[in-house]
């Protein structure tokens, strides 16, 4: 039954973790003394994030039945005519985003009980993940600019903590200060954004600029000939690319591998970098009046999508390959987004959230397992001693890949079908990207998985020096090679030793990894009706009626079996089945082709090794860029003028004048008589009447 939903209810959605994160921050650190133990710490976060979830659900399923609330909760300040406040906006697309925000936090909640059990830093890792869960809640429930840019910033600020929690070690503080740096580039165009809204909409409520959609429209920037919304949109997107990691703004995310793997799971799959495709979502009436915003978005997620799935191959760090297919994936969204697709990314970015988590949180497990050793080299056939963590984690592996039933094939198929549908500028390239993808997703997906569970046991044996976790330096078999060559200390451990055997993690690992398998089979299968052409999203998001992608699928959409079916005439299938096949005879039946194709595509590998040369580029243009331009302020402007002509050089001009004016104060009297004298002399000279002048 219609109606509106409890405010102080929705309240509560994200003032329960904010809560359990202040006791656990406060009273369970340092602060005021450790006035709790590690068992309260984390029971009072994860009751914080149970309470947020069940609330989510429960706003659902009002949703469901039609509840809505946008309203306005407090009023910070009124500056003229623009109010700045504090307000919720849930509708089907909000309420969805509450859910799968609090269920996989609460999972990462669970599975920290067992992965951080040795670590110092456990209760303040608790209150780290609950504020993060806070602020990400805060972000999606918005209902104005100024809520949303709080969000945004928030989950940036406590991702920069959760990056560099172990701030012993140099990488990490290096990777977490990248990421603060590279999401400023894009929240600088985020904040722009939203200020040319401001400014020629004259609010911050998100009902009150969409109701000036149609007059927006119609204006340019001033001093040029630019559709002033698509300058809006593009530099609210440049907002996404940053969060979102897209291309070239995705050097973050792979680095960011250093935390602890729970925060991979919570910020890297669920969250943080979904944040970019929910904004763009939920400005859909905005993003719909530009093509050539749309089109940008296209060509982005695009390049993003097919160019970073390539890294994974060479990767030998497990988590990293995890963190590529990440980038691969949100290029997918990103690509659904361009074709007008929204509701496709919404879905994708969903299904995407569970077996994302699912493969970090089983790649955790594998870790805790070997150890603490990353690396893929010193692994094989795990199969037998952790076996929940194996098939939870071939369940997470054929949800990637798209496999027919499980929850990844519904929303990628539909990703790519949509590419094909959209007639935009780019869309055919877009359909390139994806549909080659698919091949790229299958192929790195399962080579992890072969040389994780299934091939030779490679672990408890010497390795020249390769058991450290974080040991990078080595190539591997097939060439590869990761990025940093970190320091030993406490959180660098060494894997197993000989005569050692993995064994299986405890249950409240294993647990969140079977609650998390369960949607990542079947949630794609009960969700595509609905979500994608029922009423689920009717009057949230908004497409244009000159973009037919949707129209399309609707056409085409007979029923999730029947969309099984069609796939086995269908390209996306067998490339994916292509893919595990090549994956299985180079890491399975003869392991030595990778060496052999390094040797024969060394330029290649170079070029993959290095990421394309990004990291370079971004060192020498706009870090050496900045160390010249350091320079030259600091040379021409700190020491030259500041300190040389102003500073000093007022002291030397004054030194000058003093010497010559203390000349006059000899002391003696008729040097004094004298000067008055003379300057008696000079007003009559001055002041007489000239003897010629009329």
């Amino acid at each position: 039954m219609a109606g509106q939903l409890n405010p102080q209810l929705l309240l509560a959605v994200p003032l329960a973790p904010l809560i359990g994160a202040a006791i656990a921050g406060l009273f369970g650190t340092k602060f005021f003394g450790n006035l709790i133990g590690r068992k309260t710490s984390h029971t009072v976060t994860i009751i914080g994030v149970l309470i947020a979830l069940i609330l989510s659900v429960q706003t659902l399923m009002q949703v469901i039945d039609g509840a809505t609330f946008n309203g306005t909760l407090y009023t910070w300040m009124t500056v003229g005519e623009i109010k700045l406040e504090i307000g919720f906006l849930v509708d089907s697309l909000t309420a969805m985003m509450m859910c799968v925000v609090t269920f996989v936090s609460l999972m990462v909640h669970i599975y920290t009980i067992g992965y951080m059990k040795d670590d110092e830093g456990y209760n303040r890792f608790f209150a780290y993940i609950s504020l993060f869960t806070f602020s990400m809640l805060m972000l999606v429930m918005s209902n104005n600019f100024l809520q949303l840019f709080f969000g945004w910033e928030a989950v940036g600020l406590v991702s920069y903590l959760l990056i560099g929690f172990w701030y012993t070690r140099p990488p990490a503080i290096f990777a977490n200060m990248k990421a603060f740096l590279v999401n400023r580039v894009g929240d600088f165009g985020f904040i722009l954004g939203i200020g040319l809204l401001l400014a020629y909409s004259g609010s911050m409520n998100y009902a009150e600029v969409f109701a000036q959609k149609g007059i927006l429209a119609t204006l340019t920037l001033p001093g040029s000939n630019w559709m002033l919304l698509t300058v809006s949109c593009i530099c609210l997107f440049i907002g996404a690319m940053g969060k979102s990691a897209q291309f070239p703004l995705h050097v973050w995310l792979p680095d960011s591998m250093e935390g602890p793997t729970p925060i991979s799971a919570l910020i890297h799959a669920a969250t943080m970098v979904t944040a970019g495709i929910f904004m763009v979502t939920r400005m859909s009436p905005l993003f719909e009046l530009s093509d050539t915003a749309l089109s940008f978005i296209l060509i982005i997620g695009s390049i993003t999508a097919f160019f970073m799935g390539f890294l994974g191959f060479i990767q030998t760090d497990i988590k990293r390959v995890v963190a590529y297919s990440t980038l691969s994936q949100l290029g997918y969204m990103t690509v659904a987004l361009g074709a007008s697709a929204y509701s496709v990314a919404v879905f994708h970015l969903m299904t995407h959230a569970f077996f994302k988590a699912l493969l970090f949180l089983g790649a955790g497990s594998v870790i805790m397992g070997l150890h603490h050793d990353q690396d893929m080299r010193n692994m094989g056939g795990l199969r037998k001693y952790m076996p929940i963590t194996w098939i939870t984690s071939l369940i997470g592996s054929l949800a990637l890949i798209g496999t027919p039933f499980f929850s990844g094939f519904y929303s990628k198929e539909s990703i790519i079908e949509a590419a094909h549908a959209s007639t935009l500028f780019g869309s055919d390239f877009a359909y390139f990207a994806v549909l080659a993808s698919v091949f790229v997703t299958a192929f790195y997906s399962f080579r992890m998985y072969f040389m994780v569970f299934h091939g030779e046991e490679r672990f408890g044996k010497t390795h020249d020096g390769r058991h450290n976790a974080h040991a990078y330096a080595a190539k591997d078999a097939d060439g590869a090679h990761d990025d940093h060559d970190d320091e030993d200390n406490e959180h660098a451990h060494h894997g197993l030793v000989p005569g050692q055997r993995p064994h299986e993690s405890p249950w409240v690992v294993t647990v969140p990894l079977i609650m998390l398998a369960i949607p990542s089979a079947v949630i794609g299968f009960l969700a595509i009706e609905p979500m994608l052409f029922g009423s689920f999203f009717r009057g949230v998001i908004f497409v244009n009626e000159t973009h037919h992608a949707m129209e399309e699928l609707c056409n085409h959409f007979h029923g999730p079996i029947s969309m099984v079916a069609h796939a086995f005439s269908s390209a996306p299938l067998w490339l994916a089945i292509v893919g595990v096949a090549s994956a299985y005879y180079c890491y399975i039946v003869n392991p030595r082709l990778p060496a052999a194709i390094k040797q024969k595509a060394g330029p290649i590998f170079t070029l993959l090794d290095n990421k394309y040369y990004m990291d370079k580029f971004n060192d020498v243009v706009f870090s050496g860029g900045a160390r010249v331009l350091g320079r030259g302020l600091w040379n021409v402007g700190d020491r030259g003028l500041i300190d040389g002509l102003i500073v000093n050089g007022s002291v030397k001009a004054i030194n000058r004048f003093s010497k010559i004016t203390r000349l006059w104060q000899s002391g003696y009297i008729y040097h004094y008589a004298f000067v008055m004298i003379i300057g008696v002399l000079s007003f009559l000279v001055w002041f007489m009447p000239f003897p010629f002048s009329k």
